[in-house]
């Protein structure tokens, strides 16, 4: 499994080097886009917005527009200080709290942590101290030059840390359009619903739900793979057919070289022989 970050988890004097691998990953079906005529991937290109021309990238700097049309430039070696001096941070727990007190809307993203070298024994006590009293801790961490809150958690026999949104990062829920105040509901209307969430109510297995879509859609793929109608890019026959017709025209256009040369040959030849005879027949003259 690849480590995306090796680093270093304490919790009062105990350090634990660690590394954490993703624990999820994105199964969307990548679609490529087409020209539709030729059926060849459509290039995206960066260009400037105002002149036009398209950019390298080490033409690029990172800015932040602190004002509309205003930027604060910031260059490669200020932001590398910075996400060094951050990424070199043992990562701390800092709290340790329930679970069940953190709402699911500060949750981001999973990864697995295992232990490295030398960190076993370390990595077992945190593991066994946090199942047996329920509790998680909460520590930062920086991954891609980004400070994260994240909770340490036991998932299985492994150690897991969610990376957590910060409150300023989550939405005012007043801000949410629309949201209606207590209805007038019937006690029947509330008790019939009640019913029904009864009936539905289940043990959560995962493997029981699956993306249809994504199942759909690679079927419908595979089949279209068995039928061979897969495209391919077409070539480019429409100009090279141009190219040979504009060279055929170049051709018949210049001169005839063999012909003329020819002609030349023969006019030069008849000449000659012209000259030849008077010559001849001046000498006879002379020795009259």
């Amino acid at each position: 499994m690849h480590t995306i970050w090796k680093g270093t988890i304490s919790f009062g004097l105990v350090s634990i080097p660690i590394k954490l691998h993703a624990a999820t990953e994105n199964k969307d079906v990548k679609l490529r886009n087409l020209h539709k005529d030729c059926h060849a991937p459509i290039k995206y290109e960066k260009t400037c917005s105002e002149c036009g021309k398209e950019i390298s990238n080490e033409e690029i700097v990172k800015a932040y527009e602190y004002t509309e049309g205003k930027y604060v430039v910031l260059d490669d070696e200020e932001l590398e200080k910075l996400k060094k001096e951050q990424e070199e941070k043992a990562v701390e727990i800092i709290d340790f709290v329930k679970l069940e007190e953190i709402d699911p809307i500060y949750f981001d993203r999973t990864y697995y942590v295992s232990p490295n070298e030398g960190g076993s024994k370390a990595y077992s006590l945190l593991r066994k101290a946090l199942a047996d009293t329920d509790k998680i801790g909460l520590a930062k961490i920086t991954i891609r030059s980004k400070e994260n809150l994240a909770a340490v958690r036991v998932y299985g026999k492994t150690l897991v840390m969610e990376t957590l949104h910060f409150p300023d990062e989550v939405r005012d829920i007043k801000s949410v359009p629309n949201v209606p105040d207590e209805a007038n509901i019937q006690p029947k209307e509330l008790e019939t619903a009640k019913t029904l969430i009864d009936h539905l109510t289940a043990e959560f297995d995962p493997s029981k739900y699956t993306d249809d879509y994504r199942l759909e859609l690679l079927e419908l793929i595979r089949e279209k793979v068995e039928e061979d109608k897969g495209v391919t890019k077409q070539e480019q026959t429409n100009v090279i057919d141009l190219m040979e017709a504009l060279e055929k025209s170049i051709e018949k256009a210049k001169p005839k070289k063999t012909k003329t040369t020819a002609k030349k040959t023969t006019k030069s030849t008849t000449t000659k022989k012209t000259t030849k005879k008077t010559t001849t027949s001046k000498q006879e003259k002379a020795a009259k």
